[in-house]
């Protein structure tokens, strides 16, 4: 009998160990992942998809219609200013070049004569006219003599006053035919007009010949060519599109939605996809004033940094990604352990501060895709929950995760999941 009591007791403190086992957990607060806030340096980029484009791009045809006698360049040729390009089948030109040449020569010739021998001609002609016009004047004085001694009749005296007015306007006319030679006569000045259009014939034979040659317009490189020897060709069609020689640039369609963190001058980094290891850099020139309705996206030119690589090809397409915010030293939140966000830079988390849960009001300041700078509502070392906890004024235990900020965010995460898989397991066994 004075066994039993003894087993008893040691039942009963069995029990009450246990009991006391059981409030301790029961009355103990629940653990949650948590992150120490610290300040760590934030840097926000957007990337994008652009290809490479020249300053212009132009097509360049012919003016003319005619056959293709030969193409000198092909694609991806570098050509100069005024290097040929195409040339056309040329020997009907060129004849009407001869002809026209032929006719200036001609007019020229007429205007040489015109102040050489036809000047001496008309001096001649006037002074012939004159001696006739004297002999005439002589005659007909003899004759009015003659005729008061009645040795002459009447007839012989209207003879010689013909022959006086006839001379009289031989005179005239010779005058009138040296004013005519003279440097502004109208004899000069008609075959002056005459050379003039003849010149003038020239050069357009002479700039349809050259318009058979089809030239460079400046420094460019060959993109397309769309045109062979013997095909027939006419104006309005594009033979050729050039890139011109000049700044090589970076064309991006980006969504609108990122237009405020776009800036002109911000830097950027670029990638080729052919090329991974020779990552070079490239500035934001310009923004268009306008969106695209049809893509919701807005135009972005961007500038490269020299020295710009040798591999760039018109079209390319390049990764960029630009570095639209920096802070160097920032409390870093992961955006994972915000409550709520009103996306105007409002947003609430949830502190262990006294082992309870308490909620503050944050305003944030940068955003990248993973986290946000913390201006307002937090400070250096608090304690933010992450994952399930209890409301706001429970009590609650911070289990901080290693490291800080996303480190520490990825590390809890992942004890989450495999708690949240312990969990799982325990209930199926339970089940």
């Amino acid at each position: 009998m004075p066994a039993m009591p003894r087993r008893a007791v040691l039942a009963l403190l069995a029990l009450g160990a246990v009991l006391l086992a059981i409030a301790a957990v029961l009355t103990r607060a629940p653990g949650v992942p948590a992150i120490e806030l610290q300040a760590a340096a934030l840097v926000r980029t957007l990337q994008f998809s652009a290809r490479v484009a020249t300053l212009s791009r132009v097509e360049v045809g012919s003016t003319l219609t005619g056959r293709v006698q030969k193409v000198a360049v092909a694609e991806g040729a570098r050509v100069r200013q005024g290097d040929r390009l195409v040339e056309l089948e040329d020997e009907e030109l060129q004849a009407a070049l001869a002809q026209a040449q032929a006719g200036e020569r001609q007019a020229a010739a007429r205007l040489a004569g015109l102040r050489s021998t036809g000047r001496s001609s008309a001096l001649a002609a006037l002074a012939q006219a004159d001696s006739v016009l004297t002999a005439a004047v002589a005659d007909l004085q003899r004759t009015q003599e003659l005729l008061a001694r009645g040795f002459v009749s009447a007839a012989r005296l209207d003879e010689a006053q013909r022959a006086v007015a006839v001379a009289t306007a031989q005179q005239a006319s010779a005058r009138a035919s040296i004013a005519a030679n003279a440097e502004k006569g109208t004899d000069i000045t008609q075959a002056q007009a005459a050379l003039a259009l003849a010149g003038s014939a020239r050069e357009a034979a002479a700039a349809r010949l050259a318009q058979a040659r089809i030239v460079a317009p400046a420094d460019a490189v060959v993109l397309v060519r769309q045109v062979e020897p013997g095909q027939i060709v006419q104006p309005g069609r594009a033979l050729l599109t050039l890139a011109l020689a000049g700044p090589v640039q970076l064309l991006a369609q980006v969504d609108e939605l990122s237009l405020e963190q776009l800036r002109v001058g911000q830097a950027a980094s670029v990638l080729a996809d052919a090329f991974p290891r020779q990552r070079f850099g490239a500035r934001v020139l310009a923004i268009a004033p306008k969106i695209d309705a049809q893509r919701g996206a807005v135009e972005v030119r961007l500038a490269l940094l020299p020295p710009a690589p040798d591999f760039l090809r018109e079209d390319m397409t390049l990764s960029v990604e630009v570095e639209t915010a920096r802070r160097e030293r920032a409390l870093v939140l992961p955006l994972g352990a915000l409550r709520s966000d009103d996306g105007a830079g409002g947003a609430t988390a949830w502190v262990e501060a006294g082992g309870r849960v308490q909620a503050r009001t944050l305003r944030l300041g940068v955003r990248t895709l993973d986290a946000a700078e913390v201006l307002e509502g937090l400070a250096a070392g608090d304690r933010v929950l992450i994952g399930a906890a209890p409301v706001p004024g429970l009590r609650v235990r911070a289990d901080v995760a290693p490291g800080s900020g996303l480190v520490a965010l990825q590390n809890a995460g992942a004890k989450a999941r495999a708690d949240d898989a312990g969990s799982a397991l325990g209930n199926a066994m339970g089940r």
